[in-house]
This record gives C-alpha cells, sequence and structure tokens, in this order.
C-alpha cells in the first residue's frame, strides 16, 4: 500500500482539520494509533506544520468525508495516472566478467564480416572500448595469436536481434546495401555466420 511523503506532518492536518479515528489516521499514514494519539496530545511533532494531502493529490475530501461518516472505513490513497518515467540505462552494455575474454573474439568478427560498423556501434554493441577495437584491427592486442573471430550473439555478449539491428543501422548510415563478400569460405551473414559446418540456423 502507498503511503504518503510526510507521514507525520500528513497525520498533524488530518487530525486538525478533519474527525477521523486515530485508528482511520494511522493506517493511512503508517504509523501505530498510538503515535498518532501522542502527535495529538502535543507529546509528539509538537510544533510540526500540517501537510494538506488533498493539496498534494494523495487524497480527495470526498474520501474524508466517507470515512468520517463510517469509522470503520479505511482511507485509500488516490490513484495517479501520470506514467512514471522509465531508467534508462547510461553508458556502455555491462559485460560479465566471466565473458569478457570472448570480446576481442566478438571485434574480430564483428570487423571481419561487418566493416560498416563504427567503433562506437561495435562498443555499445558488445560493452568493449575504442581501444580495444584499435588494438584488435591493428593486431597490437596483447592476445592477437589467439583471437579467433567468433560471433558475438553466439558467444553471449548481444542477442541476435540486436546485432541485426545494429548492423541493419550502420549500412543506412553508410549506404551499404549489401554484406561484404564472404571470407575464408563462411558466410557473412548475421544468421548465418559461425555455424559449424552443414548446420543451419534454427
Amino acid at each position: 500500500m502507498s503511503l504518503p511523503l510526510m507521514p507525520k506532518a500528513t497525520a498533524v492536518w488530518l487530525i486538525d482539520n478533519t474527525a477521523l479515528t486515530f485508528e482511520q489516521i494511522a493506517d493511512f499514514v503508517g504509523l501505530h494509533s498510538l503515535e498518532i494519539q501522542a502527535i495529538a496530545d502535543g507529546d509528539v511533532a509538537g510544533g510540526m506544520q500540517g501537510l494538506d494531502p488533498t493539496a498534494a493529490g494523495q487524497i480527495t475530501l470526498d474520501e474524508i468525508r466517507r470515512c468520517e461518516a463510517d469509522p470503520r472505513r479505511r482511507l485509500k490513497m488516490t490513484e495517479r495516472d501520470t506514467p512514471q518515467p522509465r531508467s534508462r540505462a547510461k553508458g556502455a552494455r555491462y559485460t560479465p566478467v566471466s565473458k569478457r575474454g570472448d570480446r576481442p573474439d566478438a571485434i574480430a568478427w564483428l570487423l571481419k564480416y561487418h566493416p560498416e560498423l563504427s567503433e562506437a556501434q561495435i562498443s555499445k554493441l558488445i560493452g568493449t572500448t575504442k581501444p580495444t577495437i584499435v588494438a584488435v584491427r591493428d593486431k597490437t592486442h596483447w592476445n592477437t595469436p589467439n583471437i579467433k573471430p567468433r560471433n558475438p550473439a553466439h558467444l553471449g555478449l548481444c542477442s541476435l536481434p540486436e546485432l541485426e539491428k545494429m548492423v541493419q543501422l550502420a549500412r543506412a548510415l553508410t549506404g551499404t546495401v549489401h554484406a561484404p563478400a564472404p571470407l575464408d569460405g563462411e558466410a557473412p551473414d548475421a544468421t548465418q555466420a559461425d555455424l559449424p559446418e552443414g548446420e543451419n540456423p534454427a
């Protein structure tokens, strides 16, 4: 159940301006009824200015009147129709530690089969850095002898739809209509490359 942002200040206002019982007020603001009685007696929150929950849109006067007429009823918070903002992920994609060692292989695959992708797009897609991309491209990466081009979607560094979307975006920006020619006998298409020989994609 949702509670007022300032429970004690709200309780002060309800005590001073309504005929609600201590139990009703306590239930609404999330405090114990004995604490509400202490507020009413001036033992707690003395001098605190009350906060009008109707002005804050937390409850309506009609709801207060309904509960004043029947002590058994409980106040209900007004439901808000305003959509809550969605949090957005910022920065590069987070890559689990266990998969970070696979990123150079993924970078090599993307550079080989999708050169239309920019460094920024590769970085965003698999959560790597531009210096790492450059090192793999220039073969100055510390692990260059062991790097093997592998599809990042198959490595779990991104999903296949994410890969295809990024490739389509890159092709649109660069004016590339068709995928680059196959290299080393492997198909460059995002759905075909890096599959075992003779195996078809699901």
